[in-house]
């Protein structure tokens, strides 16, 4: 992935966070849930785009 397209994804995932945070009526403890899922998201998907973090497929949730 190119530096460029890697920048514009931040961008509009930022922009849309900000977007539903200022247009989307809803209470504060909500929103911080939102925004702490999003970063934590993005955050993940950076460290995979650098290679940093293996790939999560042979991750197993339970038995």
């Amino acid at each position: 992935m190119s530096l460029v397209s890697l920048i514009v994804v931040l961008i509009v995932v930022g922009v849309l966070l900000w977007l539903i945070n200022t247009y989307i009526p809803m209470d504060g403890k909500i929103k911080s849930i939102l925004n702490a899922v999003v970063v934590i998201a993005v955050v993940i998907w950076l460290l995979q785009v650098f290679g940093l973090l293996g790939s999560l497929q042979g991750i197993r949730v339970g038995k």
